[in-house]
């Protein structure tokens, strides 16, 4: 394993009872840095996260997490490793407060953000600090999930869909948060249909297709493999 490797995955395959969805699936994902996956609805990026952290059915293949193997561990012990997921649904509570939802995730390693350090970078959330969960607008939800995964000391960052549905103001406010948490050595993977806010923050992205990484795109070759974008996803 190379010193900077934090997260590699090999020949991964996910199950959702007999649907046969990840089909072999290879990354890398260096410290600190950022990778997008993109690709079409049902090409199985969201999967891939959610395999990542043991949320599917059956997996095969190898998940190595920081050097070690993670494939056969269950969901609560890989988060532990220091994994924070940000499922697209956002998943928060509706009964509980702004602040309550903040604080309900355990600590899975050291070097969570305070609460001060979370409403310094997320001021909405110190505003609607004592409102109820379903009370936040779509981006308020979205600062509090991500805000959430922050809290618990976790240092490799599944993202789904993060910007999806929400004013641009609040995008570009997600997008801010994202270049500070890689100033910050998190490391983070993006799925996202936005190319465009996608494109700025990842280092390399991988094009996703059939569950299969088909293209791997460095941020400076963007330009020149403008043709593979425009075949795989219409951009």
């Amino acid at each position: 394993m190379s010193a900077t490797e934090f997260l590699r995955v090999s020949d991964l395959h996910a199950f959702y009872g007999e649907s046969h969805v990840l089909h072999g699936m290879d990354f890398t994902v260096r410290r600190g840095e950022c990778i997008s996956l993109l690709g079409r609805n049902g090409a199985g990026r969201t999967t891939t996260l959610r395999a990542i952290l043991g949320l599917t059915g059956r997996r095969t293949g190898s998940i190595m997490l920081n050097g070690r193997e993670v494939i056969d561990m269950p969901s609560h012990r890989i988060a532990r490793l220091g994994v924070g997921y940000c499922p697209e649904e956002r998943g928060i509570y509706a009964s509980l407060s702004c602040e309550e939802n903040l604080l309900l995730p355990p600590q899975v390693g050291s070097g969570g953000m305070s609460l001060d350090e979370l409403y310094e970078i997320f001021p909405n959330l110190k505003e609607r600090r004592n409102s109820q969960g379903t009370r936040l607008s779509g981006g308020e939800q979205q600062m509090l999930a991500m805000a959430r995964i922050l809290r618990t000391g976790a240092k490799l960052l599944l993202l789904d869909e993060v910007s999806e549905g929400l004013a641009p103001v609040i995008v570009q406010k997600l997008g801010e948060v994202i270049r500070m948490l890689k100033q910050r050595d998190y490391t983070i993977i993006l799925v996202e249909q936005n190319f465009r806010f996608a494109a700025p923050l990842a280092d390399r992205m991988f094009i996703v297709e059939h569950g299969q990484v088909m293209e791997e795109i460095a941020q400076h070759e963007i330009s020149e493999k403008q043709h593979l974008l425009q075949e795989y996803l219409g951009v």
